[in-house]
């Protein structure tokens, strides 16, 4: 297949990128060329809003498009002139406001949410766009990713205090739920959705099972081969982002659609081993390393 994947140099985007290019596809890349690039892959060095007629009359039998973060990206790409047979966008759970029902399916109402603010209605602009452009596109929309090439300060924040003998700081009692879904099983997925061509249009993505905050943690302590930490309650009236590396929300996707097509999903704690093996290997590769280890030194303990 002749595949163009927007973005291909950071997690999401270069791990399909990889994912695609060991499959055997034709991977061409959209980004502007600012990091080193998938090995395998062509590269288009433009920023997505100023194609000019770069991609006018060329054919792909799939758009990848992990980069659309508002309508305007989506529109600047097709009005380029590119053809193309399949469309997939990545969006996010961010685009169900917070007072819906949980857990959110895909026919709730979406709208504004308090937490996400503009990031989740320009995620809705996007994706608005394409359907009204693109009636067969997919639209998937997942929880937190993880896994390989990961460039938050999440996971390895807590890798970092497993390998230093730290103490975890957690807010409350530790008990909020967290949902996720791994890089690899976003790309099989894909996968899936080219071979079947399903008629629903917009997908809940993620693991089936939520974890807590502690259960995560203890996870990630124990993917780095370390005995779970002591753990310190944090009162609810400090910042919670000052110390920790989730919003204080909690959210739960029904992804019972996704199981119906593709019912298994890498287990969290395979998936955490995995990204640590890699950021053992690549601690750098995390572009700002918040400083909650030093708000905590400084403030909590």
């Amino acid at each position: 297949m002749k595949i163009l994947i927007t973005g291909g140099t950071t997690f999401v985007s270069k791990y399909a990128a990889e994912f695609f290019v060991r499959r055997g596809d034709e991977v061409t890349v959209l980004n502007r060329g600012s990091r080193k690039q998938v090995e395998g892959a062509a590269l288009i060095e433009r920023d997505r809003t100023q194609l000019g007629d770069e991609l006018r009359g060329r054919f792909f039998d799939l758009v990848f498009d992990v980069t659309a973060y508002t309508g305007e990206h989506v529109r600047t790409l097709l009005d380029s002139g590119v053809e193309f047979s399949d469309y997939i966008l990545i969006s996010s759970s961010a685009v169900y406001p917070e007072t819906a029902p949980q857990p959110f399916d895909e026919s709730c109402t979406c709208g504004a949410n308090s937490i996400w603010g503009a990031y989740g209605t320009n995620k809705l602009d996007a994706e608005r766009e394409l359907l009204s452009r693109v009636p067969s596109a997919y639209i998937l929309r997942p929880p937190y990713f993880y896994g390989k090439y990961e460039n938050l300060y999440r996971e390895a924040f807590v890798f970092d205090c497993a390998l230093g003998g730290r103490d975890f700081y957690i807010p409350r009692n530790g008990e909020m739920k967290l949902q996720f879904f791994n890089v690899s099983d976003l790309c099989r997925f894909a996968e899936i959705l080219l071979e079947k061509h399903p008629e629903r249009r917009v997908f809940n993505v993620g693991n089936g099972d939520t974890v807590t905050v502690k259960q995560w943690a203890e996870l990630c302590f124990k993917a780095a081969g370390k005995e779970p930490p002591r753990f310190v309650s944090v009162d609810g009236k400090v910042p919670q982002r000052d110390y920790f590396c989730f919003y204080d929300y909690e959210y739960v996707l029904d992804v019972s659609a996704q199981y119906a097509l593709m019912p298994d999903t890498v287990p969290l704690e395979q998936g955490l081993k995995e990204e640590f093996e890699w950021y053992r290997e690549n601690p750098d590769s995390v572009y700002f390393k918040k400083p909650y280890a030093e708000f905590i030194d400084n403030n909590l303990l």
